[in-house]
């Protein structure tokens, strides 16, 4: 399967919003603070007409893709997968994109990014209820820990990103004197990572 490999703020700015997809970085070097950052990609920037109901519809299932860092086919499984599940299709959704194995270790703060989360992952640095898991779309349930080889935890990125400040969901907790987190709940709405309107998402492929 094909994954975007190209600027990351390029996406950033034809949502025309800040994802985050760089992590710590974005916050000093995002081109939406600057000028040329207000106009959509490309040479002369794209017209700002009314956007129709459809495009809002796709724009929001795009900016819920290149958050989680997936491309079609894995999100139209996801979905499908949500549709089957009790309850409401966008939350079940989201509640899947965020309890994958590399959002996890991105949440924990192991990562600074969900893309560094999952070449931590892929390359074998993780471990699940003492089993390596070398699959970033690992579907993670309350109770499962997560521990890093040892190895890693002497990495200097994997360092400086469990250093830093910041805010846990109720959902996950994180020990950092052995580097172990838990799953100790199902993410709600209101813990999401990134505000998307899942609503939208069900109405695009409901159509």
């Amino acid at each position: 399967m094909s994954r975007y490999i190209g600027s990351v703020c390029k996406q950033c700015r034809r949502e025309r919003e800040k994802m985050f997809l760089k992590g710590e970085r974005c916050t000093t070097k995002c081109t939406l603070e600057k000028k040329r950052g207000k106009n959509l990609p490309g040479q002369h920037g794209v017209s700002r007409s009314k956007m129709s109901e459809y495009s809002v519809r796709l724009r929001e299932k795009q900016k819920a893709r290149r958050v989680y860092g997936l491309n079609e086919e894995q999100f139209r499984h996801y979905f499908a997968r949500a549709e089957r599940m009790k309850g409401l299709t966008g939350e079940n959704l989201l509640k899947l994109l965020e309890t994958r194995l590399d959002n996890v270790v991105y949440r924990l703060g192991i990562a600074t990014s969900r893309k560094l989360a999952r070449q931590i992952v892929t390359h074998g640095h993780v471990r699940v209820n003492d089993r390596k898991v070398d699959l970033p779309s690992y579907q993670l349930k309350a109770g499962d820990k997560i521990t890093l080889k040892e190895a890693a935890k002497e990495n200097i990125q994997v360092k400086r990103s469990t250093e830093r400040p910041g805010n846990l969901p109720s959902w996950l907790s994180f020990d950092k004197s052995n580097m172990t987190g838990t799953v100790a709940g199902i993410p709600m709405p209101d813990e999401f990572a990134f505000p998307i309107r899942s609503q939208l998402i069900v109405e695009l492929y409901s159509k």
